[in-house]
């Protein structure tokens, strides 16, 4: 058991007796009275978020946690499954799960995937990833007095705002946080 006062942002412990991971952590203290930690926890099984307060006098239960490369295969009934590239063993993440950040899910990519327990969470997704447009609409001659822009399709279904010049086939970047066009790849 440990003290509240060690938790930190991204790591993973035990609350009702389901597996949170900490979003946010505030240490506070009122006056003369007691300090608390006040955490944003988001439940790993269900993927609800809950604020939480623990006292000093309280004690956390830190779950074993560690980080494996995947490669993105597919999606079925069970959820999206993932291979270790090495070992060859698939790994199924639910859809609960991964279901919100799908868009940026590309087939036989690899993502670092959270394990607690030997057991896959999470998949922490890179800052941005490269996708490849699969239909563009061609631009309008004369919309170029100013930074005009146009929605393309890539080839996860996701629809992104890009420059004019940007055609069917071309490979871009994008934001993983806002999903917005960051440039050519």
């Amino acid at each position: 058991m440990a003290s509240p006062t060690e938790i930190r942002k991204g790591r993973v412990l035990t609350y009702q007796d389901a597996p949170h991971l900490v979003l946010d952590m505030q240490h506070r203290t009122q006056g003369r009275q007691a300090g608390f930690v006040q955490v944003t926890l988001r439940n790993l099984n269900t993927g609800s978020s809950t604020n939480v307060k623990f006292r000093s006098t309280d004690s956390v239960e830190f779950c074993h946690t560690s980080t494996a490369k995947l490669e993105y295969s597919y999606i079925d009934d069970l959820g999206y499954h993932f291979l270790d590239p090495e070992t060859f063993e698939d790994s199924v993440l639910p859809s609960e799960i991964c279901d919100e950040i799908a868009k940026f899910l590309i087939e036989t990519k690899v993502y670092d995937v959270l394990l607690v327990d030997d057991k896959p969470v999470e998949v922490n997704l890179p800052a941005a990833v490269e996708m490849k447009v699969v239909d563009a609409p061609e631009g309008v001659k004369g919309d170029t007095a100013s930074n005009v822009q146009k929605p393309v399709i890539t080839e996860t279904g996701l629809s992104v705002q890009v420059p004019l010049f940007i055609k069917k086939d071309e490979v871009i970047r994008v934001s993983t946080e806002t999903g917005d066009y960051l440039g050519r790849a």
